[in-house]
């Protein structure tokens, strides 16, 4: 990516990668939010491969399956690598078409892919079945000899828990089980539920010690955070989305611009905090 953003002009090179490093750190806290930073960087390199594959990341995880498809065949079409090819299947299947996304699990592009990117398609491939109502086809898909394997592997544990969780839709309780315990195992960072997965099907229930609510006058955010992700909002708005797309991809799909969004006046979603009057703020200090 680096050697990428050394084509553009420093000035624009450094700003471009603020709002890819503010794309990376926000993506799995608040998607959006990171959507928000990545069409801002589109807007200004467009013409730049890691700014397209960042930009399909953010819209993939906002579930913008269209948008995130097109970005990652302008990437794909730049770069030459077929890395994206399962992310790509993914998006497929968030539109609801799973065929495509099996058809693309049997292309040549899937024996380019390093081991990762192949269990990665096994696990489209297998989330396309299951989209078809194929629940054996799709336990099938995902016998392979990673699952089998002692090693732990970075992925070993989505493996482990699509398997299980396929088995538990087929109504294999006992597999679903061994299999979710596998998991827990595996998940060294404790990244999924496959614990609590596997206490509701023990029968194990968890009560909440603590409860109630949070207390009065603990905000998530404060003022300028939120006045900045409301700048963001806006800058987003009211950049032009057609730009954002090579109108020579023969698979280019732009996106409808809804009635609601081309009504909206930008300034509208910028927040102004006024410095409070002295005279309000001891009136609050004596209180």
């Amino acid at each position: 990516m680096r050697q990428e953003l050394l084509s553009l002009p420093k000035g624009l090179a450094e700003e471009v990668s603020r709002n890819l490093v503010m794309v990376a750190r926000l993506i799995d806290e608040d998607p959006e939010q990171a959507y928000a930073y990545s069409r801002i960087a589109l807007r200004l390199a467009s013409r730049v491969a890691a700014v397209r594959e960042a930009a399909g990341f953010a819209a993939y995880a906002t579930q913008k399956y269209s948008e995130a498809l097109a970005e990652f065949r302008a990437a794909k079409r730049m770069t030459g690598s077929v890395e994206l090819w399962p992310v790509m299947a993914d998006c497929e299947r968030g539109l609801g078409r799973p065929e495509r996304a099996l058809a693309m699990a049997g292309e040549p592009e899937v024996q380019k892919l390093d081991k990762a990117g192949q269990v990665e398609m096994r696990l489209v491939a297998a989330g396309a079945r299951r989209d078809m109502g194929q629940l054996d086809a799709a336990i099938v898909t995902l016998q392979s000899p990673e699952l089998a394997s002692n090693s732990v592997q970075p992925w070993t544990a989505r493996l482990r828990y699509a398997y299980a969780d396929a088995l538990l839709a087929a109504g294999r309780e006992d597999e679903a089980r061994e299999w979710f315990a596998k998991t827990v195992e595996a998940d060294k960072d404790g990244a999924m539920d496959a614990s609590d997965r596997l206490a509701e099907l023990d029968g194990v229930e968890f009560v909440d010690a603590l409860g109630g609510d949070e207390p009065d006058g603990i905000d998530d955010e404060d003022e300028d955070d939120e006045q900045d992700s409301a700048e963001v909002a806006a800058a987003e708005r009211a950049s032009d989305q057609a730009e954002y797309y090579d109108e020579d991809d023969e698979e280019y799909e732009p996106l409808e611009r809804s009635e609601a969004d081309a009504d909206i006046d930008v300034t509208d979603e910028i927040v102004v905090v006024e410095d409070e009057d002295e005279d309000d703020a001891q009136d609050r200090d004596k209180a």
